[in-house]
């Protein structure tokens, strides 16, 4: 056996574990952080917070008692208060009915039920949180494009007439102007499919035309974690000249092409730095989301394309950058339920859902293309967490806000025998769509 040979695959499991492990820490930290904080001003006592499970490797008490840990199983965590049994919150009789009545209202069984509820609340509050102050705070990093759309730099490509230059202000493209209604995407859907265009542009304070590329050519901008452009380590920057032996000069042109391969192998010509590559991929079935709802399914090789010049930005202000992550959050949720609901029915195939094998790799696939990326990743997994923690099945804070809701109408809580069937009955679904997602993580392609 070549054991030298297994290094680069074995360095790369250890990437993607690590990217995985990181990611969920810190969605798991958060979310049980809400449940600590709110439980705390709530009045209830946290015996312990530990980040994974198992063997304790480290722990500390701090002044109010809490046992603060990390434990060796580095795959979720939990919050223990007083009163509790284990780390599923279930009550321990036996420790409770010795308490008195102040320290039992430090419990969870014995605070008011706004205590109880805001508490389990908490944890897919602070996910959402998480989210938005991260899509937000990317925002404000990254800027957004000033107006009027200026390039501050031009990426290298292997075409010639490139007629921009660095700090040109432009006005229109091929006589379509660019302005506060029509932006610079809306702009570019409109474009005629031609290779060289004509730009308005404002150049030492002088309007000229000068002739260019159509701003969207082959050039990779971005790569879709678990694709085909992945797996035959396309990168970004890379800028695809033919397919198939025949020259594309437009984005439009490789995107057609791929739709009418029907799945078949096609034979990419690839410019990389000077360099001529040639590669051979598999385009891959996939359902995507509609912006007006539902799916459309599309052969796809997991690239994305764009301009191949960017332009200066400027810093949107704390309410534009709020906006965009509560925009970003809800369209996150939203595709999620649109694509559990479609599988439900048969509407798209139920390999759109991942379980903890396909999430630890695109976390990895995310993480090497580098820090932001990744961060915009764990923003985008602790909404989904959140999501999926509020569904109102026991074991899950949403099934324990639908107890708290029954005993809000009821004026008690459900008995004890039947939050031991509910619990029962809620970890058999959640461990049967666990087993489904990893069997997704297996099969499918």
């Amino acid at each position: 056996m070549d054991i030298l040979g297994l290094i680069p695959s074995f360095g790369g499991l250890l990437f993607t574990l690590a990217a995985f492990v990181i990611a969920l820490s810190v969605i798991v930290a958060i979310h049980e952080y809400g449940h600590y904080i709110v439980g705390r001003w709530s009045g209830i006592h946290a015996e312990v917070f530990s980040l994974g499970f198992g063997p304790v490797l480290y722990s500390r008490v701090d002044k109010r008692g809490t046992k603060w840990q990390f434990a060796a199983l580095p795959l979720g965590g939990f919050v223990r208060f007083k009163g509790d049994a284990n780390a599923t919150s279930a009550p321990d009789g036996s420790v409770v009915s010795g308490l008195t009545p102040d320290e039992e209202r430090m419990t969870m069984q014995g605070a008011p039920l706004w205590a109880r509820a805001a508490t389990v609340a908490a944890g897919p509050l602070f996910n959402f949180i998480l989210s938005i102050i991260v899509f937000g705070a990317l925002i404000m990093f990254r800027g957004v494009a000033s107006d009027p759309l200026t390039v501050e730099a031009i990426e290298p490509l292997p075409f010639e007439q490139v007629g921009l230059e660095v700090g040109d202000e432009i006005l229109s493209i091929a006589g379509i102007p660019l302005g506060e209604e029509e932006g610079f995407g809306d702009v570019t859907v409109q474009l005629p499919r031609e290779a060289v265009l004509d730009y308005e542009v404002i150049r030492d304070g002088q309007t000229i035309t000068v002739p260019s590329l159509h701003p969207m050519t082959p050039l990779i901008i971005n790569l879709q974690p678990r694709s085909a452009a992945i797996d035959i380590d396309l990168e970004v920057g890379d800028v695809i000249t033919a397919i198939e032996g025949q020259e594309i000069f437009l984005f439009s042109e490789l995107r057609d092409a791929v739709g009418a391969s029907d799945g078949k192998p096609l034979k990419l010509d690839v410019w990389r730095e000077g360099e001529m590559l040639e590669f051979v991929l598999t385009p891959r079935r996939v359902d995507l989301p509609l912006p007006e709802g539902g799916f459309e399914t599309r052969w796809l090789i997991g690239i994305s394309g764009g301009a191949y010049f960017s332009a200066a930005t400027v810093t949107p202000g704390p309410i534009q950058a709020v906006t965009y992550g509560v925009e970003q959050m809800w369209f996150i949720m939203r595709g999620s339920l649109s694509a559990l609901y479609n599988v439900a029915v048969g509407a798209i195939s139920s390999c759109n859902l991942s379980g903890p094998i396909g999430i630890a790799e695109v976390s990895g696939d995310v993480a090497s293309q580098g820090l932001v990326d990744f961060i915009w990743f764990i923003a985008v997994l602790s909404t989904a967490v959140g999501l999926i923690n509020l569904f109102p099945i026991p074991i899950l804070d949403g099934g324990h806000l639908v107890f708290h809701a029954w005993e809000a109408v009821a004026g008690k809580p459900p008995s004890d025998g039947a939050m031991k069937w509910l619990m029962y009955g809620g970890l058999t679904v959640v461990l049967s769509f666990m087993l489904f997602a990893i069997s997704n993580d297996i099969l499918c392609p």
